[in-house]
């Protein structure tokens, strides 16, 4: 088993999104961790004069990482936990690259100039290349993306930026952890913001208002519940593990999925005319996503997880059904979270 350290002081950039508030949550309850460093760009927001969020034993600081001076906010961090990302806008990645690539550059090369020992980077599933759907790959699959959507290039290019970060720094530890589609009730409203944007109401994603799902072939991927997640990540932040970790749960997601928690009856279509209905929406700017990510969906490989099952302990206790299922209740009950990014 690796070793464990004690005594941590963990910084966590985006510390108050979906993922982010599900590692600070862990991080603060594990023994091996003395304080965490909380950096996002805006700070939960205050009830009563003290934020609704506020684990304990940790600071929060306000900082962009694509502009901000980061070395003085890792000064005295043992270990820099990076998952700052900005999805939208999708429609100029010249921005959305600004923040996701240069910003995380950045943040690595704060974290060595600072003189961390660890970088625990949050990767994605996004990030392979495209594979079966029938055999689970493992971490050594490769690492190139699919080029068509910005979110899987700008997570694959991310992966040679650490390969020269590990080469450059060969006494920081680097963990690239790759997790599924990462779901959870109170990030619910903002993801649907973010993918559906203010034309898909929240009442009418829910059972019994979504009477039909389509049946395509190549929709299968896989899921994970943001917990589950921020579990493994606080693991990986102790330990003294390093390289990359698959991070998914059981069953694998399909439009059958879809259909049982939605009470929708499945209909045969081609991935080729929800292609162009999404083409049509985007361009039309009635939703905010651009249609590679689903050219993307459909291409992900399925990811075996067992590395982080041997050498961080881990094993989900969330189902990917309950955790989509917990999602779609998540949308039309406008479940948030007390902070800026997950709030309605």
């Amino acid at each position: 088993m690796p070793e464990q350290r004690s005594g941590l002081v963990v910084a966590v950039t985006g510390a108050t999104g979906n993922l982010g508030t599900s590692v600070v949550d862990a991080l603060v309850v594990d023994p091996a961790v003395s304080a965490v460093r909380a950096i996002a760009r805006r700070s939960p927001v205050p009830t009563n004069g003290r934020p609704a969020w506020a684990p304990a034993r940790t600071t929060f600081v306000e900082a962009d990482i694509a502009r901000d001076d980061l070395v003085p906010l890792f000064d005295g961090v043992d270990v820099v936990v990076h998952l700052a990302w900005q999805f939208q806008p999708s429609r100029d990645p010249v921005q959305t690259w600004d923040v996701n690539v240069v910003g995380a550059m950045r943040v690595f090369d704060a974290a060595a100039a600072a003189g961390v020992s660890a970088l625990v980077h949050a990767s994605s599933v996004g990030a392979y290349s495209p594979g079966s759907k029938d055999v689970r790959v493992t971490e050594d699959w490769p690492t190139h993306g699919w080029q068509g959507a910005a979110y899987t290039r700008e997570k694959s290019y991310l992966e040679r930026v650490l390969d020269r970060v590990e080469t450059r720094n060969p006494d920081l530890r680097v963990v690239r952890m790759r997790p599924a589609f990462v779901f959870e009730a109170s990030a619910s409203t903002e993801q649907r913001r973010l993918f559906g944007g203010p034309f898909v109401p929240a009442r009418l994603v829910r059972p019994a208002f979504v009477p039909v799902f389509p049946d395509i072939a190549d929709l299968v991927f896989q899921g994970v519940h943001s917990r589950d997640v921020g579990r493994a990540f606080a693991a990986a932040a102790v330990r003294e593990v390093s390289g990359a970790f698959n991070l998914a749960a059981d069953p694998v997601i399909t439009p059958a999925t879809f259909a049982e928690i939605l009470h929708a009856r499945l209909i045969p279509l081609p991935a080729s005319a929800v292609r162009l209905a999404l083409d049509a929406l985007f361009t039309a700017r009635l939703v905010p996503t651009d249609p590679g990510l689903f050219d993307a969906v459909l291409r992900l490989p399925i990811m075996d997880s067992g590395r982080a099952r041997d050498l961080l302990e881990w094993a989900p206790r969330h189902t990917a059904q309950d955790a989509l299922a917990e999602f779609v209740r998540g949308v039309h009950e406008v479940d948030d979270a007390p902070t800026p990014p997950l709030s309605a």
